[in-house]
């Protein structure tokens, strides 16, 4: 919006404007995941499908949201799953409605093409294609009758292949790098971070402006035009329910004015649900020996005076989507195939052990039949919500969850990819009929970090992404999105903020 000289735009960041070279190096993400940096730590409640457990749902709490924390893979999902969403009444948002909007971000390492976009602020890098394993695996799933792509994005999500990166010349591509940090001179452009937002302020029925805590003081600020929410699926909901937007009965529960009774806010949570499985390997593996100190001290320093090595990427295998029965019409399965243990390290001879290599694979549900819902734990606003993703709670998830754990090992059996990983360590082979198999997905069972669907388009926000039933108030995140998309979710939220610029800018 900022690229309009007549606008004046103030960003409202509760994060810092770090620049970590954890979150700038690829190799690093997983340290930013395990270690909580730059994160909300948000947990969801006791999950009653899933052994009670509280279920981790971490949220970027820095310049650039999750994009700055996540694992780089860019992903738009299914063409169908957007003609879902005008099916639903979203008009506007089709495929061929949107894919302008993904071209026009992107910047892609094949250059301009019908689907990819040659010079947006996005840096879309070629994934490491040299891992003999990688070769392997598609042989093995080419001899199983699965496709093995080029190119997700133009031939289709179906079947095999690498998925292209979100990395601008060896360093994370965020959407605070790609898209912030080269045009925060603008004179009408004013980002303030280390300031959450607390309520939103309304004259009559339209708001007027944002209340927020900054530097340990409650400040206001005023807006002429409108105010966007950008918080995602978890704080969207959370903020427009302290702001006395939601369902009147939770809002009355914590003496909260009810400005306007949408039953909506807050309901329809989605994620991908996923459950790890590891399988031994037969033969050392390249990104294992790469963990040795003093190799990975080398690539460090590599990346650091070149953005190139090893470290300028991150350990991905494959990616598969396939179905979990032969008549749907859009995958509903992912596989995620890394070349690495969940529990790998940096090793050295004399100092520490290497962990035994293996080949893991992160079976994920992309269309979940379960829902959960974000609601107020408290009306303090520095509280953070309450969440509950219901996982496992519809069998249709338990039906998908125990295929694929079949369909895994099936295809880890067939050759050349049997010649590289052997034993299944976990789950392992104990875990056949389906109460063993239930009870692993209950102890087990996670999200892929991709939430959405709690300010959806029809119940919550129109097509044009305004919250219904006051004026001045738009949401643009993940949370708008009616039906979870068979896909990861960065490169969608971009869209979506991409789309709604042009939404603002056209209101006039």
């Amino acid at each position: 919006m900022s690229e309009d000289p007549d606008l004046s735009v103030l960003l409202i960041e509760a994060g810092s404007d770090a620049r970590s070279l954890y979150m700038a190096m690829p190799l690093a993400y997983r340290i930013l995941r395990t270690k909580g940096l730059f994160d909300w730590g948000y947990e969801s409640a006791p999950e009653p499908f899933a052994d009670d457990r509280r279920v981790p749902a971490p949220r970027g709490r820095v310049l650039g949201g999750c994009s700055s924390i996540n694992g780089l893979m860019y992903s738009r999902g299914h063409p169908g799953d957007y003609d879902q969403w005008a099916q639903m009444g979203a008009s506007g948002w089709s495929f061929d409605d949107v894919l302008p909007y993904f071209r026009r971000s992107e910047r892609n390492w094949r250059g301009e093409t019908a689907r990819h976009g040659g010079s947006g602020p996005l840096a879309v890098t070629r994934a490491d294609r040299s891992d003999p394993l990688t070769s392997a695996l598609h042989a093995a799933a080419h001899s199983k009758g699965h496709r093995v792509v080029e190119d997700f994005e133009t031939d289709g999500p179906d079947g095999f292949a690498l998925p292209d990166l979100t990395i601008d010349r060896g360093r994370r591509a965020s959407a605070a790098h790609a898209f912030l940090h080269p045009v925060r001179r603008r004179p009408n452009l004013t980002i303030r971070t280390g300031a959450q937002a607390t309520r939103i302020l309304f004259e009559g029925d339209r708001a007027s402006g944002v209340e927020y805590r900054y530097a340990g003081h409650v400040r206001i600020v005023r807006a002429t035009r409108e105010v966007v929410l950008c918080g995602g699926a978890f704080a969207s909901p959370h903020l427009l329910m302290l702001s006395g937007i939601g369902p009147g009965d939770a809002l009355g529960a914590h003496d909260i004015k009810v400005r306007s009774d949408l039953p909506g806010v807050g309901r329809n949570l989605q994620d991908h649900v996923v459950t790890p499985m590891m399988f031994a390997a037969r033969r050392p593996f390249a990104f294992g020996r790469r963990l040795r100190a003093d190799r990975i001290a080398l690539a460090g320093l590599k990346w650091l005076l070149s953005g190139g090595g090893p470290a300028a990427t991150v350990p991905l295998t494959s990616i598969a989507y396939h179905r979990s029965r032969p008549d749907l019409e859009r995958p509903d399965l992912e596989n995620i195939f890394l070349p690495t243990g969940m529990d790998a390290r940096v090793w050295f001879p004399g100092w520490r052990q290497p962990v035994p290599d293996m080949l893991t694979s992160i079976n994920v549900i992309l269309r979940p039949a379960s829902r959960g819902f974000v609601t107020l734990a408290s009306a303090d606003p520095l509280a953070p919500p309450h969440i509950q993703y219901n996982l496992l709670a519809d069998a249709q998830d338990r039906e998908r969850l125990k295929y694929s754990v079949a369909w895994t090992r099936g295809l880890m059996r067939t050759a050349p990819i049997g010649d590289f990983v052997g034993e299944e360590i976990f789950p392992g082979p104990d875990f056949t009929d389906d109460q063993a198999l239930e009870a692993y997905a209950r102890q087990t069972v996670a999200t892929a970090h991709h939430p959405g669907g709690t300010c959806a388009i029809g119940s919550v926000v129109d097509p044009a992404l305004r919250v219904h039933g006051v004026g001045g108030l738009r949401v643009a995140d993940a949370s708008v999105m009616p039906e979870l998309i068979g896909g990861h979710t960065n490169a969608v939220a971009i869209m979506i903020g991409e789309k709604v610029a042009d939404l603002i800018k056209m209101a006039g």
